[in-house]
């Protein structure tokens, strides 16, 4: 071979290989393109999401009630989804103004600046409520206590974040009896939030911040004689003496409705009603649910929810079991009879979206908004450590230190939602250290009957908690609207009356929750690993592959998914 064809054999050679070189590139990059969108086609998202919160629901009405349940509802929900046994909230104060923000925005209060449902705002020196906006009108409804909108929380909720992704045509809607209930889980962006106007109305109604008329559909409904059908008698679904899951109908720890003697089986609600706000008597009711449910059945109809590829939000929170609970407590026959209930409505509702939506179309996930204590006196009598607090005498035995060490109670300016707020500017003109008052004001309120813990700002802004009660209080503490002195009362403590209850502690009873979430993308399965209440808005917000909400703090919970 001469030098000529060595040289032309190497060029050829050196040619070849580059030229196969770019031809496997291409023809790898096509392989995995195709691979990509095999897979992409794939991973289809539901087409709604529905986020259902009862409110004051605590894990073990899961359990205790079971057998009373049927197998459409919360049933359906274990045997087909995924059950988060050990389901916690991660903060104080356990409310439900800070519960439906936290379960939505997957953060807590600390972040989200819903610290209560009424809070001291330092800047306005008053009392405000979470979702009150004075620059926004009623809508369907004359009343002055109805501006609402969710002015107040500062950051973004899955479904605003579900809004921005889908360029704002997936629909957002929020319905619930409380308008908080309605208004902090759909965020800033939403479509509408609906509440429930009781007294002598009991319509349905929003605000101006989303329209500026209600729909035709929701005026239908109000038109109808739906919420009417309900003032009827409330008597047990099944023989109350089946009821064995709870105590006695008759007994010394409940409230009851004024113009009847006794807390006791049947109320006749129509006739009550008139003695007890009208409509309002129905919030009271496992009827308020039932309203709730005929409600988000229309909505689902009549906006068409689910019925494209783009996903769409539903927020439905059911409110009546907490008004229930406050008026007659965790072991009352009406508390049994408003779950044994609410299953039924939960049934009815998956049936609708069964056939509107198409099962296998829609996810959904179920959690409350916070627990609650067995009454305080009924714990008495079994001889469980409980009792009531006197905050009348505890604030006198407050200011008569105040006047002793420093001369004046000017320096107070508001205690609430165990938070005690100071005037900053009269401590500067009298010259003293705000650090100093915070630790003495500390020190003085452990020396009060049953405040366990008492934490300064100070404190709470230098000093980073990991676990325990102090840690809960961290997370609820949000430097801009909170106090400068947190305390914390003894285990079932409480300032409230004596029949009935309420909530609002880092307890477990106040803390531990059902979650479950079921549907599309959700395998079967059950946990006791613990999980958080600000791990729900990441997991749904994975499911849909759209961004976490602006300050989530929660982790996907990846084990759900199918």
């Amino acid at each position: 071979m001469c030098i000529f064809e060595l040289i032309f054999m190497t060029m050829i050679k050196n040619l070849f290989f580059p030229v196969v070189a770019i031809i496997l590139c291409f023809s790898c990059k096509a392989q995995n393109e195709v691979v990509s969108n095999k897979n992409e086609s794939v991973i289809e998202k539901p087409k709604l999401v529905v986020g259902i919160v009862v409110d004051q629901m605590r894990y073990d009405y899961l359990t205790r009630f079971y057998n009373k349940y049927g197998e459409g509802g919360f049933k359906r929900m274990m045997r087909e989804g995924y059950n988060c046994k050990n389901n916690h909230f991660n903060y104080i104060p356990t409310y439900t103004g800070p519960g439906h923000a936290s379960v939505y925005t997957g953060t807590t209060p600390k972040y989200h600046s819903i610290i209560g449902n009424n809070w001291y705002d330092k800047e306005s020196k008053k009392m405000v409520y979470c979702a009150g906006d004075d620059s926004v009108l009623a809508v369907g409804a004359n009343s002055d206590l109805e501006r609402m909108s969710p002015h107040r929380m500062k950051t973004t909720t899955f479904a605003d974040e579900n809004k921005l992704f889908t360029q704002l045509k997936g629909k957002s809607i929020g319905i619930s009896i409380k308008d908080r209930g309605a208004i902090l889980p759909v965020g800033h962006s939403a479509n509408a939030a609906y509440w429930f106007r009781g007294k002598d109305e009991g319509n349905f109604i929003s605000s101006t911040y989303y329209m500026k008329d209600l729909p035709k559909w929701v005026k239908d409904f109000n038109t109808s004689k739906i919420v009417k059908s309900y003032l009827k008698d409330w008597n047990t679904l099944y023989d109350i003496s089946t009821y064995t899951e709870s105590g006695s109908d008759l007994n010394i720890f409940e409230g009851g409705f004024t113009g009847k003697e006794t807390a006791t089986f049947p109320y006749d609600l129509k006739r009550l009603s008139k003695q007890n706000a009208g409509f309002d008597i129905l919030k009271v009711s496992p009827y308020g649910n039932s309203i709730v449910a005929d409600f988000a059945i229309e909505a689902v109809k009549s906006e068409q929810l689910g019925k494209d590829n783009i996903t769409d939000v539903l927020a439905v929170s059911f409110s009546s079991t907490d008004y229930i609970g406050h008026n007659f407590g965790v072991n009352s026959k009406e508390i049994e009879d408003t779950y044994i209930r609410l299953d039924k409505e939960l049934e009815r509702f998956f049936q609708v979206l069964d056939s509107e939506v198409g099962i296998g179309n829609y996810t959904v996930f179920l959690t409350a908004d916070h627990g609650v204590v067995d009454v305080p006196s009924y714990l008495q009598s079994v001889k469980i450590s409980a009792g009531y607090l006197d905050n009348a005498k505890r604030k006198e035995k407050f200011k008569f230190f105040l006047i002793e060490t420093y001369g004046t109670t000017d320096i107070l300016e508001n205690i609430s939602n165990n938070q005690i707020f100071l005037n900053r500017e009269k401590i500067k003109e009298l010259n003293l250290d705000l650090e100093d008052v915070q630790k003495a004001i500390v020190n003085e309120q452990m020396t009060y009957n049953h405040i366990s813990k008492a934490y300064t700002a100070t404190t709470m802004n230098s000093v980073n908690f990991t676990e325990g009660v102090e840690a809960l209080l961290q997370k609820g503490f949000n430097q801009k609207r909170s106090g400068d002195v947190l305390l914390v009362n003894d285990p079932s403590y409480i300032s409230y009356r004596k029949t009935g209850t309420t909530h609002g502690s880092g307890f477990n009873y106040d803390t531990h929750v059902p979650l479950l979430f079921f549907g599309k993308g959700i395998k079967h399965g059950q946990t006791f690993q613990k999980t958080e209440i600000t791990d729900i808005a990441p997991t749904m917000s994975a499911l849909l592959g759209i961004s976490f909400p602006n300050a989530a703090i929660g982790q996907p919970l990846e084990f759900v998914f199918d």
